[in-house]
């Protein structure tokens, strides 16, 4: 009797914790956006891949699941359906979330460290190694002779 009772309370436990594991897979649905031809189809998977998440580090808007991404997919998708071109959508995300939002930042005087640093370092990098190793050369031909 206590035995019955025991796997009776058992089995509803285990079909809680199922029932909620389902629902929780309810939450990972796959968006469904009806385009009114290809092109703003290939229009709208080109923007989410090169527009990056602003809350998920270096992710673009396809991998993100975050909501910010949620949304951002969605108004680009307005956006599209408005016809709104891959600049104008560019233009009014940046706008909104900075230049942060694209994986390719604009050249102006707030991003130069981004664009001119990395070269200016290695130009540096090699001018230095060269001299050094000149220098190197001149101290042992200069012993030897």
């Amino acid at each position: 009797m206590i035995a019955n009772k025991i796997t009776a309370v058992t089995l509803k436990v285990a079909s809680l914790l199922i029932a909620c594991l389902i629902s929780m897979a309810s939450y990972a649905a796959i968006e469904v956006y009806d385009f009114d031809s290809v092109q703003q189809e290939a229009q709208y998977r080109g923007l989410i891949e090169e527009l990056r998440c602003p809350k998920c580090q270096n992710q673009n808007l396809a991998g993100s699941d975050a909501p910010i991404a949620q949304d951002l997919k969605q108004k680009t998708y307005d956006l599209i359906k408005d016809g709104r071109s891959d600049g104008e959508i560019r233009a009014y995300m940046q706008e909104r979330y900075g230049d942060f939002i694209t994986y390719k930042p604009p050249v102006r005087p707030s991003t130069w460290i981004l664009w001119f640093f990395p070269p200016l370092l290695l130009i540096s990098l090699l001018i230095g190694w060269f001299w050094q190793s000149k220098r190197r050369q001149l101290v042992a031909s200069g012993e030897r002779g």
